[in-house]
């Protein structure tokens, strides 16, 4: 059960990157968009094709950092990938969402992200094929933290925990000790008086795609280090998202850092007494619990 834990709070870590974004999104711009999930795909697939081109032009960066398994070359392709998530986010948004939410048929909105989650899904299949990619085939051993009892942890696992809870640190203090941050907030709460107080709404609808693809970029980075990715993976990928989002408060970000880790431990947890065919229900039950007792989650905030 510890060893369950251990890895359910390691799982947490990238479901909360990726929840982070998906909750900015429903808060400011009031739709669920089922597509989120897609732009964890995008930046695997995109740091992908980075690394393979960085190791070729520069074989010096094919060498591994530390006991990782992670190259230069692929850290390097860790920050383009999130550039071109956000971008990629901000472009569906123009071309559209945008179009859809002027029409103001929000059920509408839900329709076409489901239709860009299929586009996108499809694409990379056809683009990459329908087999698992790994970032590097190299046999990656485990650490041993405990003997009694046994508790085993990859060097990727420790570095994904750390590098997406600094993510998660530096995200806190742009959204609390910036004017970008309070622009934003307040652009979540009331646009229009947002607007009357000169915040650029169009800059600040922008800022949240490419916050949000960038974290969603990350999170599909750290998915494949930690296993396989798979043109596949936002649609494995998209409950549990949601479903940290619900139980976190639908806008709040600290709610989805929450509700990350409590869905990735409860996901693992249940492996104890469940077979693992099952374990893809964990998240659908827990946001069936969460609506029936408390519909607003843990830190969201009943609106009109």
């Amino acid at each position: 059960m510890i060893q369950h834990l251990v890895d359910g709070i390691l799982v947490g870590s990238f479901l909360s990157l990726g929840a982070i974004g998906l909750t900015m999104a429903m808060h400011i711009l009031r739709f669920a968009n089922f597509s989120h999930a897609e732009l964890l795909s995008i930046g695997a697939y995109c740091a992908l094709v980075f690394d393979k081109v960085f190791e070729s032009l520069l074989p010096i960066l094919a060498a591994k950092i530390g006991p990782l398994s992670m190259t230069g070359a692929l850290a390097i392709s860790i920050v383009l990938s999130m550039a071109i998530t956000g971008l990629s986010a901000v472009l569906i948004d123009r071309f559209i969402f945008q179009r859809v939410r002027q029409k103001g048929e929000e059920l509408s909105m839900v329709f076409a992200s489901f239709g860009m989650a299929l586009i996108i899904r499809n694409i990379i299949g056809l683009v990459f094929g329908l087999s698992a990619e790994l970032y590097s085939r190299d046999i990656a051993f485990a650490m041993i933290l405990s003997r009694d009892p046994l508790l085993l942890v990859k060097p990727d696992q420790v570095f994904v925990l750390i590098a997406a809870l600094i993510l998660m640190f530096a995200l806190h203090l742009v959204l609390s000790r910036t004017t970008f941050g309070f622009s934003l907030r307040a652009v979540a709460e009331n646009p229009s008086l947002a607007q009357v107080h000169g915040v650029n709404l169009k800059r600040m609808i922008a800022a949240v795609w490419i916050i949000g693809g960038g974290l969603g970029a990350v999170a599909g980075i750290f998915y494949g280090l930690s296993y396989q990715i798979t043109p596949v993976m936002g649609r494995d990928l998209v409950l549990p998202i949601f479903a940290a989002t619900i139980v976190g408060g639908i806008g709040s970000v600290y709610g989805a850092v929450l509700g990350g880790f409590i869905v990735g431990i409860a996901s693992n947890l249940a492996l104890v007494i469940l077979p693992s065919g099952y374990s893809p229900s964990v998240p659908f039950l827990m946001i069936v619990a969460v609506l029936l007792v408390r519909p607003n989650g843990l830190f969201g905030e009943a609106r009109a």
